[in-house]
């Protein structure tokens, strides 16, 4: 959908100050919680306890179906089960520390703290007919794309799963709020979700749960920038989830001077990887192609883009830059994207359009961190 610009207006919604604890936990004390576990972990761990099975499959429905932010709204459990479990299994990784949204409610970025104090984004989505959430799996990004403001801030760590599930859990928790449901995952946001795989697949596995929230595994999308031995490994995952590739060049050497990576993996190598998923999976590939100005939107690179993907079962979504500060790049204008799309279709190429939501809430991945970061005390 290509989202107005002309009549939005950005406004921030309070969050309220978060219980004071005793100063910031070091990532090796940082405590395992309720939404890093599967069920069967889940299980054992009360069983060693002494606990009855069947309750994982109730805290499982309560947190994931209920969507319930607190072990006291628990109350089918014991009320002395319900203060150990806030002691040893805290239920909460993240803390939202700042929301900005568009008047008309369709776009909600979120700033999250984590328990070691790192900040990560999530952007909630509301279209017609799904409701997206846009979710990190990095504090940063190694990738160093030369147009992404979340590259630009250089990688501190991998999400745990649990912070992973956090953000979708709060974002099904918002849409519920605002009386929609949570239909679509898109691994989108900040980081390389393959150079944190196990915790991505960890991810799939708990929100997939019947007991749980039971996500189906082909609304979640596994977005990645190139790393041709994860394509292979995904295709032979049991979870059918949906493959997004950036692209954002037809050729090695203009892919090599937007995303480094290329100079690993080559166009090549990268799309015979992804022909190999197809064949092995029989599931479409999406291809996502950032246009910038005068970079990669010429006629010529349109022509070359449709050559490249002839045969291939996949999307081209196309996508304006969301221009960010500190990169030197700009949108081209709606002309030169429409004749881009236009030929893209005419050699069978199936392409559309996707107008970055949230351009002015500064919904680029990384912008909003920087922003709070910078405006920090040191």
């Amino acid at each position: 959908m290509r989202m107005p610009t002309s009549n939005l207006v950005t406004s921030e919604q309070p969050i309220p100050a978060p219980a004071a604890r005793p100063g910031r936990l070091s990532r090796r004390d940082r405590p395992v919680t309720l939404y890093d576990l599967t069920l069967a972990e889940l299980e054992e761990r009360l069983a060693a306890d002494g606990v009855p099975r069947y309750r994982a499959r109730q805290l499982f429905h309560w947190a994931y179906r209920q969507l319930v932010d607190d072990y006291e709204a628990m109350t089918v459990l014991p009320k002395a089960l319900r203060a150990d479990l806030a002691v040893r299994l805290p239920l909460a990784p993240l803390t939202a520390v700042r929301e900005v949204h568009t008047d008309d409610g369709e776009t909600i970025k979120t700033l999250f703290r984590t328990l070691d104090g790192q900040h990560i984004e999530t952007v909630l989505m509301f279209y017609p007919d799904r409701t997206t959430v846009c979710v990190s799996c990095q504090v940063g990004c190694a990738v160093g794309c030369r147009f992404c403001a979340t590259g630009m801030l250089g990688l501190t760590r991998n999400l745990t799963a649990g912070e992973m599930v956090a953000q979708v859990v709060a974002a099904a928790r918002r849409a519920r709020a605002a009386g929609r449901t949570l239909t679509n995952i898109v691994l989108m946001g900040m980081g390389e979700p393959f150079q944190n795989y196990d915790a991505t697949m960890r991810l799939v596995r708990i929100l997939h749960e019947p007991a749980g929230m039971n996500f189906g595994a082909r609304r979640i999308t596994v977005s990645t920038s190139g790393l041709v031995p994860f394509i292979d490994r995904l295709a032979s995952e049991p979870f059918q989830v949906k493959l997004a590739v950036s692209l954002h060049a037809p050729n090695d050497e203009l892919r090599s001077s937007l995303v480094p990576l290329n100079r690993r993996y080559p166009v090549g190598e990268l799309l015979a990887a992804c022909r190999r998923y197809v064949e092995r999976t029989g599931r479409r590939v999406t291809f996502e192609y950032v246009l910038i100005a005068g970079v990669n939107d010429s006629d010529a690179t349109a022509e070359e883009l449709a050559r490249l993907l002839q045969g291939l079962l996949c999307h081209v979504n196309l996508i304006p830059l969301n221009p960010t500060p500190a990169a030197p790049f700009g949108r081209p204008r709606v002309e030169r994207i429409d004749r881009f799309a236009a030929i893209l279709r005419e050699r069978g190429i199936a392409a559309t359009v996707r107008y970055s939501r949230g351009v002015d809430i500064a919904a680029a991945c990384g912008q909003l961190r920087a922003e709070h970061e910078a405006g920090m005390p040191a």
